[in-house]
């Protein structure tokens, strides 16, 4: 089965830009665990552009269905993800200065960095998942670093979809063979959207989580976060 995680940094975008606690992220967390979401995920960054550090304290407690908190494994944000412990920690080696995540880990140049982060949470108990390429050399560098999941970088597989969806989506069924090969499970996201789930769903075999934001709250402007996200799901049946 593909868990379909609803990303809310978006709905906390849209909250910073006026100030205040409209739209109230927490309640939107809720509504998408009510509608069907099976998990909830965050992407804080130390400027707080969207989420913030405060947001995913008081998510925590409140949530049901499975927290991934995802960044880059700054100081800071290894002491938030230890402290709220959630139940999956996504490294992403996002600069400070970038939009959104823009490339995958090279996990041989940094594998001994990696190995270290992994024990982190690891020992904690939190399940570690790395941000990839679809490239073999960089899941297997990954499957030595201790992490439990990869999550691969579909931004690729989206750009070029209605182009050529089989070419677009080659690198994404290898590397995704080689990760089970190397027993780590599959996670993937980044620009997945309702044109394009429904063919990664069906051909990347081992699909364990797709995590979703940017498409589905814009998405969510015309059909409402209901029928949105029984949209989603319905591409990973």
């Amino acid at each position: 089965m593909t868990k379909l995680s609803v990303n809310i940094n978006k709905v906390a975008t849209i909250r910073n830009a006026r100030g205040g606690n409209m739209p109230d992220v927490l309640k939107v967390a809720l509504d998408c665990e009510k509608f069907g979401a099976q998990g909830i995920t965050v992407h804080p960054r130390p400027d707080g552009r969207h989420i913030k550090y405060d947001d995913v304290t008081s998510l925590k407690p409140i949530l049901t269905t499975e927290f991934n908190i995802e960044g880059n494994p700054v100081d800071s944000f290894i002491n938030l993800v230890l402290h709220v412990h959630p139940a999956q920690v996504t490294l992403v080696p996002d600069a400070h200065d970038v939009l959104t995540s823009n490339a995958g880990w090279d996990t041989k140049k940094n594998l001994e960095y990696l190995k270290g982060i992994c024990s982190i949470f690891n020992n904690e108990g939190i399940r570690t998942s790395i941000f990839v390429d679809p490239v073999i050399e960089m899941i297997q560098y990954a499957s030595e670093t201790g992490c439990k999941r990869i999550e691969l970088y579909t931004e690729s597989y989206a750009h070029n979809y209605h182009e050529n969806r089989e070419k677009a989506i080659e690198p994404y069924f290898k590397a995704a063979d080689e990760a089970l090969k190397c027993g780590l499970g599959i996670n993937a996201g980044h620009d997945l959207n309702l044109d394009n789930l429904k063919y990664f769903h069906e051909t990347i075999p081992g699909l364990l989580e797709v995590s979703i934001g940017h498409a589905l709250i814009c998405d969510a402007l015309y059909l409402g976060l209901h029928d949105t996200i029984q949209a989603y799901l319905e591409r990973v049946k």
